[in-house]
């Protein structure tokens, strides 16, 4: 029996994003420039299927090839006859569409490798016996023998993404360890900083670009602290010019000049693979207030990069929701009020709040490894600090991503549940409000400005470059667990619950949810923790656990947690929060903690960042608490998070269709083969080829080598 955490249950939860009013209230040139924005992120996002495993992309045009020949209602009857149960058939459906919806066979929240729940020998019958099989059996029976042995691996080091014997990584080749990368990144901050670094592969580094010329110096072969490094340019290079096409038909649909100009520096970005023409561009970005359609694009966070250095792909282009957007700017108009609130001392607060946009926006298309309930961009801090960022709520993502039935709720008692299921919504918007406009938009880094003037965050003793290079593998959970600490301070402010209709006795039970809501999560979150790594796999459900330790730390019966069993005489636990305690003991804990980790933030304490928060990030079964067995409480009752299926858009003369797909595994699988259909065999080929020329990187050993030189594209 497979461990349940490594495949997708058959009866997974799967919504389509509505965006139809959105879109069909758009003027036909908002139409045209969201078509075009949405094609270069579709195909940009097909980088990510390179940096999240080996096999991904492999496995990627497989699915493809047998789907574009047979829906998966026409496959069925193949399926039947090669001997597939109805069940084992849905479970190749569910699995096809999680690695579609993850842009990967690895999970986007939690990094956590999933297989299809059925026997091997039945999956490759139901390939042989596909369409696709039948009329190119040399190409489908060698892209089978690339993928399927790595595609059912759950060897301990491939059972997660990581660095070195902690997991699978396609940032870093096979045997990199932690000091490898850190020697890596030291080099790229010395020599290599200005270009776009998409994998190190000791002791090469390669950067992606479509064409010589900008970045040229970079190449070549350098000696540093005596290694040898060598830059080559070239990475993704056939999916960035994909990318750099889309962007220049959309130039021609853009609404005014930044536009024009944030696509144009884009595409010089993505053509020779420079990083100040992306931060030149995310400047236009945001000096472009107010738009209809809103986008960003590029490699943008750094979550699953082992290291916490490198971005990953993705690209998003979605219509303003004007009724909601409306309390977002009435946050924003309160923010220089509410700042002052906040623990730290004023001396470690910005000196001028630069007001952003703050939107909620109905995702037309969202492309990477997984969708996010909010977003504050650009992660460049030197912009953020001195030129001002944006917030994007995504309201047609909050609509369906976090409803909830009673029965399923876990770890909470039976009074709280009808409160949860009622006032989630409502506090989710709030906390997410607050996380990304005054939680990620807060705060100071110290700066040293010596003659010569450095525009990126250094130590403001020592000088050297920081924050994420500093911080490095904490940097992003430790981020996220201050802003989602911003978030619990602030709503308790009811000048904040009143901008988002919130007043009296509504007004407490949203802070009690909310808060209830964030201790909940920290124990969901011991799920994305590997014991035998001891290495949290997501930087959200991290920095919720470390909350939840700083809570029940609190002490005074503000947080209880305890194992208990449940009716079905199985391994349970409930949580709860003395809701008379939230304004007084809970505000002083977060006002406490929350001080900690923004000074050491500001002052590049590396030493005192990491040992607070690995402090609260521990995970064992020795004190007040068996976390550990806890662990194995919540693997036991969890639900698998919910996939989306996204609306494609078509051009039919000189109008813009939505072309929508149902909530199901089966819509999810159609709307991707629907999606890459511009000279699809080559960039199939291209994706083949990608793949292949990294091969030799990720695993020594003869049993882990595949035949990737086998693969052939169509003739």
């Amino acid at each position: 029996m497979v461990d349940s955490q490594y495949y997708l249950p058959n009866e997974i939860g799967v919504s389509a994003l509505d965006c139809s009013v959105a879109f069909h209230l758009l003027s036909p040139q908002e139409k045209m420039y969201a078509h075009y924005l949405s094609r270069a992120a579709w195909y940009g996002g097909l980088a990510v299927l390179l940096q999240t495993s080996p096999e991904s992309a492999d496995i990627f045009v497989l699915l493809q090839r047998i789907f574009r020949k047979q829906t998966p209602a026409q496959l069925e009857q193949v399926a039947t006859a090669a001997g597939l149960s109805s069940e084992e058939y849905q479970a190749f459906l569910v699995y096809a569409a999680g690695l579609y919806a993850n842009m990967g066979n690895y999970k986007s929240f939690g990094d956590t490798k999933f297989i299809p729940n059925l026997p091997k020998d039945k999956l490759k019958a139901v390939v042989k016996a596909s369409q696709a099989f039948q009329d190119q059996p040399t190409e489908m029976e060698a892209l089978w023998d690339s993928c399927s042995c790595l595609l059912y691996s759950l060897e301990d080091r491939k059972k997660q993404l990581g660095l070195g014997d902690k997991g699978i990584s396609t940032y870093f080749s096979g045997n990199c360890c932690l000091e490898d990368a850190e020697l890596a990144q030291k080099f790229l901050d010395s020599k290599v900083s200005n270009i776009l670094i998409s994998i190190v592969v000791s002791p090469i580094s390669f950067f992606y670009c479509a064409v010589e010329g900008e970045c040229e110096s970079c190449c070549g072969s350098f000696n540093f602290e005596d290694k040898e490094f060598i830059v080559k340019r070239g990475d993704y290079a056939p999916l960035m010019e994909k990318v750099s096409y889309y962007l220049q038909q959309a130039q021609a649909y853009a609404a005014n000049e930044n536009q024009r100009k944030m696509l144009d520096e884009y595409t010089r970005s993505f053509t020779f693979g420079s990083v100040e023409a992306h931060k030149e561009g995310s400047r236009y970005w945001i000096k472009d207030k107010g738009p209809i359609v809103e986008s960003y694009i590029g490699f943008i966070e750094s979550y699953r990069d082992p290291f916490g250095s490198r971005g990953e792909f993705e690209g998003f282009v979605a219509v303003v929701n004007k009724a909601m957007s409306e309390r977002f700017t009435k946050l924003v108009s309160s923010a220089e009020v509410l700042l002052p609130e906040l623990p730290w001392p004023r001396e470690f607060e910005k000196d001028t709040f630069l007001k952003p946009d703050f939107t909620s926006l109905d995702v037309l298309t969202f492309a990477g490894s997984g969708i996010p309930a909010g977003i504050n961009i650009p992660n460049y801090d030197d912009i953020r600090q001195s030129e001002g960022f944006k917030n994007v709520s995504l309201g047609n993502v909050l609509a369906v991503a976090y409803a909830t039935k009673k029965e399923k709720l876990t770890f909470l008692e039976e009074e709280d549940k009808d409160l949860f299921i009622k006032w989630k919504g409502p506090s989710f918007e709030v906390q997410v409000g607050l996380h990304e406009l005054l939680g990620h938009g807060s705060g100071k880094l110290f700066v040293q400005v010596s003659q010569t003037y450095c525009d990126q965050p250094r130590d403001w003793r020592t000088g050297e470059f920081t924050w994420d290079s500093k911080f490095s593998t904490i940097a992003s959970s430790y981020e996220e667990c201050r802003a989602e600490c911003v978030g619990l301070y602030l709503c308790l402010n009811k000048q904040v619950l009143s901008i988002f209709g919130h007043e009296g006795q509504d007004a407490e039970d949203v802070v009690y949810i909310n808060w209830l809501s964030m201790v909940r999560a920290g124990l969901l979150g011991l799920e994305f923790y590997t014991p035998e790594s001891k290495s949290w796999r997501q930087a959200h459900m991290q920095a919720r656990f470390v909350i939840l330790r700083v809570l029940l730390e609190a002490g005074e019966g503000l947080v209880g947690l305890e194992e208990v069993t449940g009716q079905d005489s199985k391994p349970d636990a409930r949580i709860t929060l003395d809701r008379s305690k939230i304004h007084t003991v809970g505000k002083n804990a977060i006002h406490k903690f929350l001080c900690k980790l923004q000074v050491l933030k500001a002052t590049a304490d590396v030493e005192g960042g990491r040992a607070l928060y690995d402090g609260y990030s521990t995970v064992s079964d020795s004190g007040a608490h068996n976390f550990l067995r806890l662990r194995e409480t919540v693997l036991l009752r969890k639900e698998a998070r919910k996939m989306f299926v996204q609306a494609n858009t078509r051009v039919n003369g000189d109008s813009v269709e939505l072309v929508e797909y149902e909530g199901s595994v089966a819509g999810l699988i159609h709307s991707f083969t629907e999606r890459f259909q511009d000279e699809v065999e080559q960039l199939e080929a291209d994706l083949l080829e990608l793949s292949k020329r990294d091969a030799s990187c990720w695993y020594t050993s003869e049993e882990t080598k595949v035949s990737y030189n086998t693969i052939k594209p169509y003739d």
